[in-house]
């Protein structure tokens, strides 16, 4: 099913900025950025698990974690110009969020990209924020095809 309806709108004024600041694609990037993070997650620790016990966890991407990888991706620009930690984390999101409703990456896509570029002890707070920020990082880096281009 498409659901290009839902950004149709988007398409007349197509640019980062209107892309990345969309409150509604926010929300719903939320929930995908959540789902994918927390299946992901479970796979990496059930794959890790020494006693060959599968381990389901959900969890909420930080807006450190998001923050950072869009930052590291050099994705600054898709957010407003005065955009604080908040802001750019909702940035991050619409775009996953833009990207899943062009069809351009399925869940299982996200997945899997977000399960292989995790490492270190993802139950250590520390190094989990690094490895997130990594995989989403590298997410953002791969989707940066299917966005925008920059239009004034």
């Amino acid at each position: 099913m498409s659901y290009d309806f839902l950004i149709k709108d988007l398409n007349s004024k197509l640019s980062q900025k209107a892309v990345g600041t969309d409150k509604g694609l926010a929300k719903i990037g939320d929930g995908i950025v959540n789902l994918t993070y927390s299946v992901a997650k479970s796979i990496y620790l059930t794959k890790k698990s020494s006693n060959n016990r599968v381990i389901r966890t959900g969890m909420k991407v930080s807006k450190t974690i998001l923050s950072n990888a869009l930052k590291n991706a050099n994705m600054r620009n898709f957010a407003k110009n005065r955009a604080d930690a908040h802001d750019i984390a909702d940035t991050a999101e619409a775009l996953v969020a833009y990207v899943w409703i062009k069809n351009n990456m399925t869940l299982h896509e996200i997945i899997n990209v977000l399960t292989n570029n995790l490492s270190g002890n993802l139950l250590n707070r520390k190094e989990e924020i690094t490895s997130a920020t990594e995989a989403f990082t590298i997410l953002l880096k791969k989707m940066l095809e299917y966005l925008p281009e920059n239009k004034i």
